[in-house]
């Protein structure tokens, strides 16, 4: 724990170091338009180093997206983040696809990425529970696949936009999940830090966003004899404390799930014992995502000292 705080403390002064080229973007970037996807996605595609399955159905696989060993970064083992993209937990909204770009920056970057799918709303076996059953089991998964690969053993930081941004936050809260819900796990993945970009983190009174409440609440599920508190299982803010360093990271432009979403998680997990560092870099939700964009810049620069930290 005590190595955890400080490469926590590290992360955060070495942010707010850069609060000089921060405020210079953010002017810069407010005579500039928002990027839309289209900006993103037109962009020519990078390719990831292999392909696994972590389950049977075509959605229950994961992206790895390896270093080269040659150049500035020099030879493994590597560390690895977790991705865990967004697209309102929907698969005819996006899949891991759009994390490609970020994937690709780190991995030049010498941080190996493990970019995950899951089943979505809309698809068989998506939301409750099969959703969170997905992120599990691609996490736990990933020890084999990183000690088969050369990649350094873990904790690991796990990183999500979005919708994924809640995942994200709700997969450090494994090890607390009641007994009682399907969702528990006697074990999970050992998590070293939570980086939530723009995450959803309160399905009770998160439902303002783009996603919409009725895709909101499908996230929590149905209440049942035994389950009588959907949000004990599912919602980082009923979770908190998650007791895992936490970055919340809204683009001050982001109007798709906006700053005050991550403030109020901050507040919430603060209140309750966690440590949380709430960072809001010019941008909006695209630029989150985008290397080259002052958004990115910040966020990625964060993942790289998080994930090579020993």
């Amino acid at each position: 724990m005590k190595r955890i705080r400080a490469r926590a403390a590290t992360a955060s002064l070495a942010f707010f170091l850069s609060a000089p080229f921060l405020l210079a973007s953010a002017v810069e970037a407010s005579a500039m338009p928002l990027m839309q996807w289209s900006d993103l996605l037109s962009r020519p595609r990078p390719h990831a180093s292999v392909r696994i399955a972590y389950g049977s159905d075509p959605s229950q696989i994961a992206d790895l997206w390896l270093p080269e060993d040659s150049g500035p970064h020099g030879e493994g083992p590597h560390p690895v983040v977790v991705f865990i993209h967004g697209g309102c937990w929907t698969a005819s909204v996006a899949d891991l696809s759009i994390m490609d770009f970020a994937a690709d920056d780190l991995r030049k970057r010498g941080v190996a990425v493990w970019n995950i799918e899951y089943r979505r709303l809309g698809q068989p076996g998506g939301g409750y529970p099969g959703t969170y059953q997905d992120v599990a089991a691609a996490l736990d998964r990933l020890p084999a696949e990183a000690k088969a690969h050369g990649l350094g053993a873990g904790p690991y930081v796990v990183v999500g936009h979005s919708a994924g941004g809640h995942l994200a936050l709700w997969s450090g809260a494994r090890g607390k999940l009641p007994a009682s819900s399907p969702l528990h796990a006697l074990h999970p993945l050992p998590i070293e830090a939570v980086v939530d970009i723009a995450g959803i983190a309160n399905l009770k009174t998160d439902i303002d966003t783009a996603c919409g409440a009725d895709t909101v609440a499908a996230m929590a599920g149905s209440p049942s004899a035994t389950r009588p508190d959907v949000y004990a299982d599912t919602s980082p803010a009923a979770l908190a404390p998650l007791g895992v360093p936490t970055w919340v990271i809204h683009g001050a432009d982001d109007t798709t799930v906006g700053p005050p979403i991550g403030a109020a998680y901050a507040a919430t997990a603060r209140a309750k014992g966690d440590k949380v560092e709430v960072l809001s870099p010019p941008g909006g939700h695209v630029e989150e995502i985008a290397p080259g964009t002052a958004a990115w810049t910040v966020i990625s620069d964060l993942i790289v000292r998080l994930a090579k930290q020993p």
